[in-house]
């Protein structure tokens, strides 16, 4: 690990059995710096300061080493750790023998060393006496010791200096090898710890820095701690005047000082600060059962708004968007124009609308052109078909739920097809289809304009257009009990109905014209259609509607031959004269027919039969499917 030592030397050896001990290591040479210090003492102690010190920090010193009084002396000058060359007994020793093995010899150095002096003394048979220096490093404790019969002193340099101006004969104490190691080694350690300490203080600033709450913290005192720069924007404080200062002088109306008091939090709380709504929430801070302090968070209700709108805008480009406009629907007939200039004017409005029309007229393509036109289009536009999901799970999908709120649920909960769509459009596709259980809280939601997850204990609020569409009688299944009558009203707000393609033949040339071009991208031949087969398909009952146009436009498409679609072609996929001639599925009167035989307690083979036979093209498994169709809604 690249770390940068400074180590001070007080006396020259010193500086030699440093440089010897990193070379016998392996120690890194270019990342340790090794200075003699110059300082001189004198009666008052250290003088002069120490310009290594300032060295160090120019050259970008994580630690410091020295021992002694000069170790003393520069921890007490910088932020720059200094680890401390320990005195073992072996080095007292080495510098008692130096004495002469004098009786009244005194130890001053600038750490407790009492152990040291202990075994010293019983090894020896004799009393060193101990100078303590570590809060007195003017050496006053050296004269003390003088006047009371110490002949010498053993020490580190500041120390024998000082001896040597009174008149006290010194030794010097020399850190061996085994010191100056175990001190670089220790220093190392310090700076591992240091940068760690640091790097989880950067991240943590780092964090709270960039968050979009504002976070002001308190201690036991009621004093700021923390003061992030989102709370410098809101409060119009600055961090530095806000630290240590009490909250309550710089957060009006804060409750954080009763949320030390009580050890409650505070969720979701609204704060008015100056004009502005602020949502707040507090937390009391514990250390083991101890409160020792509070944090808030702190948004304003705008900037919540501004980033929901962001995330809908983001669920909006994952494709929740309504992709057609008035202007791409084909048809300039009498009848289509009137639906569009009224869908126009629709769409200038913010109420509810209910399309119907039959099954392929193009109901989802009049919704997402409603949506596009208004003043949510930039906003979600949300489909959901009724009939294509079970009951079970068509609720939770439209409602969403919370985790737990059923067998299978998803961890977290879901958000629901209603939440999404906030601020844009909600269509509701086949909602003649829909069970009478949740045609109740659909109602609710156009109501009140609010909705609750399954499992779910809060009301949600909701804005959004709701647009249904329907292929089936309304009214007929209101009076059969099959749909609720408040809330056909609640939706029949705007009626749009779309006309069949069988009464806009007059659209028929055009919509050819535009699936043409569409399916080039097929690679067809074809480029145009005679004016002969398109009076042939006008002439065609379409029961599908446009839905069953494309399919058959499809088909010309890529069977017919050459560049134009000619009239026998169009009798060949139609299977001309045999179905033009029969009446249409779609006519009004054949369903009636089926209900009617069906009372007479006719079965599907029967009825189909009878239709068969007067001239109604018509199969046993369409008669089949809408008689189990009736029979399930009247079961609802």
């Amino acid at each position: 690990m690249n770390i940068k030592i400074w180590i001070v030397a007080p006396f020259e050896n010193m500086q030699i059995t440093t440089e010897q001990v990193i070379f016998e290591n392996d120690i890194e040479l270019e990342n340790c710096q090794i200075v003699v210090s110059n300082s001189q003492c004198d009666v008052n102690g250290l003088q002069g300061g120490l310009p290594e010190l300032h060295k160090a920090q120019e050259w970008g010193a994580e630690v410091i080493v020295s021992r002694g009084g000069t170790a003393t002396y520069i921890a007490e000058r910088t932020d720059i750790p200094v680890v401390e060359i320990q005195v073992t007994a072996l080095d007292i020793l080495q510098a008692f023998r130096k004495s002469g093995n004098e009786s009244q010899v005194g130890i001053a150095v600038c750490q407790n060393i009492t152990y040291e002096c202990e075994s010293l003394n019983e090894f020896l048979g004799i009393r060193l006496h101990q100078i303590d220096l570590q809060d007195d490093y003017n050496y006053e404790g050296i004269e003390r010791a003088l006047k009371q019969g110490i002949k010498a002193v053993v020490g580190d340099a500041l120390a024998i200096k000082f001896a040597g101006s009174i008149g006290i004969a010194g030794y010097l104490i020399e850190s061996g090898k085994a010191s100056l190691y175990k001190a670089i080694k220790e220093a190392e350690a310090v700076v591992k710890v240091r940068r760690k300490e640091q790097a989880q203080a950067e991240l943590l600033r780092t964090v709270i820095d960039s968050s979009t709450d504002g976070i002001v913290a308190i201690d036991d005192t009621t004093r700021i701690t923390l003061f992030n720069k989102v709370a410098e924007e809101l409060f119009h404080v600055s961090r530095n005047q806000a630290i240590r200062c009490p909250v309550n002088e710089i957060i009006p109306n804060t409750r954080l000082p009763y949320v030390l008091y009580t050890g409650q939090s505070e969720i979701a709380e609204i704060q008015t600060i100056d004009t502005r709504k602020i949502a707040t929430q507090r937390f009391p801070i514990r250390t083991g059962e101890q409160i020792t302090g509070a944090v808030a968070t702190f948004q304003e209700i705008s900037q919540l708004q501004r980033y929901e709108q962001s995330v809908r805008q983001k669920l909006h480009d994952k494709g929740l968007i309504a992709k057609c406009h008035l202007e791409q629907i084909v048809g300039d007939s009498p009848a289509m124009e009137k639906v569009k200039k009224l869908a126009g004017v629709y769409a200038s409005t913010g109420s509810t609308v209910l399309i119907t029309g039959e099954s392929g007229t193009g109901k989802e393509l009049f919704a997402q052109s409603i949506h596009n036109f208004s003043s949510r289009c930039n906003a979600p536009f949300v489909a959901v078909n009724c009939a294509a999901l079970p009951e079970t799970l068509l609720e939770s999908e439209l409602f969403g739920y919370e985790e737990g709120a059923f067998s299978g649920a998803k961890k977290g909960g879901k958000i629901g097809l209603v939440e999404l769509a906030h601020g844009g459009t909600l269509f509701l596709d086949e909602i003649g289809e829909m069970p009478l259980s949740l045609q109740s809280r659909i109602l609710r939601t156009i109501q009140e304009k609010e909705v609750m997850r399954l499992g779910g204990q809060k009301i949600i609020p909701v804005d959004l257009r709701i647009i249904g569409a329907t292929n089936q009688d309304l009214e007929r299944l209101v009076a059969n009990k099959i749909f609720r009558e408040d809330l056909y009203y609640r939706l029949n707000v705007l009626p749009l109905h779309l006309p069949p393609l069988r009464e806009r033949s007059g659209d028929i040339g055009l919509l050819a014209e535009y699936f043409i071009r569409k399916l080039k991208t097929r690679k067809s031949t074809i480029n145009r259609i005679s004016d002969e087969a398109v009076q042939v398909l006008k002439s065609y009952p379409w029961s599908g509607n446009v839905r069953e146009f494309a399919n058959v436009m499809e088909r010309l498409v890529l069977l017919s031959p050459g560049e134009t679609i000619e009239k026998q072609h169009v009798e060949e996929v139609l299977n001309f004269p045999h179905r033009i001639s029969s009446p249409s599925m779609a006519s009004p009167d054949i369903w009636s027919f089926v209900d009617e035989y069906r009372k007479n307690g006719m079965g599907a083979r029967k009825i189909a039969t009878i239709l068969a036979q007067k001239g109604y093209e018509i199969k046993y498994y369409q008669v089949a499917y809408h008689l189990d169709k009736t029979k399930k809604l009247l079961r609802l």
